[in-house]
């Protein structure tokens, strides 16, 4: 009898394992094909956002586990530590405009993963990692009681969000969120983050249940893969560009499963998205977010769509405000 049940419960093992590899290896990464479906980088691509050669030397900060965090920093006067978090398959550049307009020590770093030095480009060794930086980042360089305010955008937005709700909040006095990620079944969502996002569904389904398990093995597979317009890739900075990413980096870089945890753990936070937003439904932001906090302000800027938002005029005047009421 006791046999028997041992068979069963290897096979049974045998069968639940099997599952989450199937879906794993029934969908392999395939290049994306050319597709107008994706952000608008229209405005970006007049102004020479992306095509500017390198105009603020890098430094670097030395991780906990001897990574070097490659960053941009600016002494702008008295006020917080600010830390500037790009969104999904940019850099610390996109914040080329904005870093130098806000008072304080502002940093803006590449996450690991990203950037002219990566390490593993699209890759962390564990989730959570991007966390554990931004925490690393903090103590080094924030004095003796400076506040701390993130701010974040998309995919970063969505980091910070993760941030505030993990153990390193007590780091953080403020937040400031430009149409964050919030979760992939969160009313803010259009399909596919408006063609920018190409998520490997079934890979994610199966590494999902593996990590159920405590199965971290392949959790450096391809997880999601994004719609970069080849007019970026192309150009000047096309090599800083990051197409892919891991199942882990995946999941560092967004809120928790339950996000609305997340959510109920911010601080004073202000939150801007553009009403023309190509990623995210700005009018969903605020009746999810207020049921569950009122710490929050929200602002939804005209005639701005995603990426647009973090160099409006009145996305600076609105992050001015908010920063100097901390």
């Amino acid at each position: 009898m006791i046999k028997r049940v041992l068979k069963f419960v290897a096979v049974s093992g045998v069968i639940t394992a099997l599952v989450p590899l199937g879906l794993i290896l029934s969908q392999p990464v395939k290049p994306l094909e050319p597709s107008g479906e994706t952000l608008n980088f229209n405005k970006i691509l007049q102004s020479g956002t992306t095509t500017l050669a390198e105009p603020f030397t890098t430094e670097s900060v030395v991780m906990r586990d001897g990574y070097a965090l490659q960053l941009r920093s600016f002494a702008n006067g008295d006020g917080p530590l600010i830390v500037l978090v790009h969104g999904s398959g940019w850099n610390g550049l996109q914040f080329t405009g904005l870093a130098p307009q806000l008072s304080g020590t502002v940093l803006v770093p590449d996450l690991r993963g990203h950037g002219a030095w990566p390490g593993r480009r699209g890759d962390v060794d564990y989730i959570g990692q991007f966390e554990d930086d931004l925490a690393d980042l903090i103590t080094a360089r924030a004095a003796e009681g400076q506040k701390v305010v993130l701010i974040g955008h998309s995919s970063g937005g969505g980091l910070v969000l993760r941030f505030a709700g993990g153990r390193h909040r007590q780091l953080m006095d403020g937040a400031v969120l430009l149409a964050p990620f919030l979760h992939h079944n969160a009313p803010t969502m259009r399909p596919n983050s408006g063609g920018w996002a190409q998520p490997l569904l079934r890979r994610i389904i199966g590494l999902s249940m593996l990590n159920g398990f405590g199965i971290t093995t392949w959790n450096h597979l391809t997880a999601i893969q994004f719609n970069m317009p080849t007019e970026v890739l192309e150009g000047p900075l096309g090599h800083l560009a990051t197409t892919s990413y891991s199942y882990r980096l995946n999941q560092s870089y967004a809120p928790r499963s339950d996000y609305v945890s997340d959510i109920r753990s911010l601080p004073e936070f202000l939150l801007l998205v553009g009403a023309q937003d190509e990623a995210f439904v700005a009018e969903a932001y605020q009746a999810l977010i207020e049921g569950e906090t009122a710490k929050g302000t929200y602002r939804i800027l005209a005639e701005t769509g995603h990426l647009d938002l973090v160099d409006a005029p009145e996305t600076r005047k609105a992050i001015r405000e908010f920063i100097g009421g901390i």
